[in-house]
């Protein structure tokens, strides 16, 4: 029994260790959940991650319900299927599926998962970003994953569906992305949601302005039919050898031309930097870098969470997880 400090993190401190603990048939205990946060304790959307990952390990689970900051987590065998994970509000789908892919990953036959509620949420990365960037380095590591944008789903109302459909891979290639390689192509795409076209088209006027994109590598998309309200600003960079994604979201209070300066930033200290993957893509590698028992990739700087991440995945895993600063904001990680 691993026993874990919830404190130290938030809500991916929690899903990361659900998705080791399934994988390496290790249960934990975690304490003080989410305790610095000013909603302390269990919510929704992670309730559903723990439910899922209850069913896909066939686990016996203590402390789970709302508020709760203790959390008793113990693992059985694996188990492919067919799963269905409605989280009811605008909690993110794809944080939930990041939590049981590792586990399905190592299952002894394909498995497909439906997931309802928000696929484009602040401070979770969207379905695109999963589709575009994410399941590619996937599938350099020998993991075939199949995700399919079927409804868009903003906070607050939710709404949106994700299907996917995963074949399992004994064994991941371990990878060394550590050149992204010539700049390719880049791309906006602005969608709202039952609000005016004019915000989509103030923002790409920005994104225009800011990285001197043609109006051919621009979209503007209405989202039909609309579940609610919503704004996302999603910047596509494409290079020889990955592809990133980059997301800004509209915000009450905060104008079409803040958010589209926001993500433009962002992109530019990426494409600046020379590095292959960026901090959110940074942060979702280290799992299945270390499941692969080693590899490395340039980024730029780390973050808290990716810190965090690659603590605790060392409890559970023999590997050892470096961060290196090659030059002032240009990073290399090592698993090994």
């Amino acid at each position: 029994m691993i026993e874990i400090d919830g404190s130290a993190g938030g809500g991916q401190l929690l899903r990361t260790a659900l998705s080791l603990s399934m994988v390496t048939a290790t249960p934990f205990t975690m304490t003080g959940i989410r305790a610095k946060r000013s909603r302390p304790g269990l919510m929704r959307q992670h309730l559903t991650a723990i439910d899922a990952a209850r069913q896909v390990s066939d686990a016996a689970v203590l402390g789970a319900e709302p508020g709760s900051q203790m959390l008793t987590f113990i693992p059985q065998a694996i188990r492919a299927g067919d799963y269905h994970f409605p989280i009811g509000t605008a909690g993110s789908t794809t944080l939930v599926l990041q939590t049981v892919l590792p586990a399905l990953i190592r299952a002894h036959k394909g498995s497909s998962i439906r997931l309802e509620g928000g696929t484009h949420n602040p401070l979770a990365p969207p379905a695109d970003f999963l589709i575009d960037a994410f399941a590619p380095v996937l599938a350099k590591m020998g993991v075939q994953t199949d995700i399919r944008l079927d409804r868009h789903g903003f906070y607050p109302a939710g709404g949106g569906v994700i299907d996917v459909n995963i074949q399992p891979a004994q064994v991941l290639k371990p990878l060394q992305l550590i050149e992204r390689g010539q700049l390719r192509a880049v791309s906006a795409k602005a969608l709202v949601s039952s609000i005016s076209s004019s915000v989509a088209e103030r923002e790409l006027k920005i994104v225009a302005r800011r990285l001197s994109l043609s109006d051919s590598a621009m979209r503007l998309q209405q989202i039909k039919p609309p579940i609610g309200p919503g704004n996302a600003l999603i910047i596509r960079v494409e290079s020889e050898h990955i592809t990133e994604c980059f997301t800004a979201f509209g915000e009450r209070g905060v104008s079409a031309e803040q958010v589209a300066e926001r993500v433009c930033e962002e992109v530019q200290r990426y494409i600046k930097a020379d590095v292959a993957v960026g901090a959110q893509m940074a942060d979702q590698l280290l799992l299945p870098f270390a499941l692969a028992g080693g590899g490395s990739f340039t980024t730029t700087a780390p973050t808290d969470h990716s810190r965090t991440n690659a603590s605790l995945i060392e409890k559970f895993l023999p590997v050892n997880i470096d961060f290196v600063e090659l030059r002032p904001a240009t990073w290399k990680v090592e698993v090994g």
